[in-house]
């Protein structure tokens, strides 16, 4: 199977084989849910966090005698049904890390990458070079990549429109792109299921050299 290559003006350079078993998996929507579920917990953040009645302030003194006020029995305002007092609520301390096992992890990424090569999604790029961090530039990037048919939404989708993957670490081009708010840049090698599915485009800077190392990771 191949698929067309084109550069940073939208025109057609050549042809890049695609490596058997990875654009050509039939949709697993099981899979994808569980491996996105799993990683979404693990970036989980905690935030959220409520004092007990331990570690409020106060408190250390009976609010009033036991018995003969007539009133309900209290030892310490710092109850939770006492205004100010410890409250029931998370904490965070809680872990949500959850094991992913790696091939089910490899698996949901070629099963989503081959959603989006049936749904034209996918952009090859024989490169993507900036010699310094130009905002201009990259823009002109985009809009030479929406005139390739199917792909017109990439210059004007105002968020998620794409995720630039790149064969290894490239300072002028991350920089660049980091100016908008649509686009995200990432090393082909650090790829998972929730960033791709969360990007509308996925373009693919330096198609052979980076296929060949997805190649080497599943098998």
């Amino acid at each position: 199977m191949e698929a067309k290559v084109y550069n940073q003006q939208g025109k057609e350079t050549g042809k890049v084989t695609i490596p058997k078993g990875v654009f050509d998996l039939p949709w697993n929507a099981d899979l994808v849910h569980e491996v996105v579920r799993l990683m979404n917990s693990n970036s989980r953040t905690n935030i959220a966090h409520t004092k007990t009645r331990g570690e409020v302030r106060g408190g250390g003194k009976k609010p009033w005698q036991q018995k003969g006020t007539g009133r309900a029995r209290h030892g310490s305002t710092r109850s939770p049904i006492w205004v100010g007092g410890g409250v029931h609520g998370p904490r965070n301390e809680k872990n949500f890390e959850r094991k992913i096992n790696k091939k089910a992890r490899a698996k949901a990424l070629l099963t989503v990458l081959s959603r989006k090569w049936n749904e034209g999604e996918i952009i090859f790029v024989d490169a993507v070079n900036m010699s310094e961090p130009k905002a201009k530039e990259a823009k002109n990037i985009l809009t030479g990549l929406s005139k390739i048919k199917g792909c017109e939404k990439l210059a004007t989708k105002p968020k998620n429109a794409a995720i630039i993957a790149l064969n290894g670490k490239f300072a002028a081009a991350e920089k660049s792109f980091r100016n908008f708010g649509n686009v995200s840049v990432e090393e082909f090698r650090n790829l998972n299921p929730v960033s791709v599915l969360n990007h509308k485009y996925l373009i693919i800077s330096q198609p052979e050299p980076s296929l060949k190392t997805l190649s080497e990771k599943i098998n």
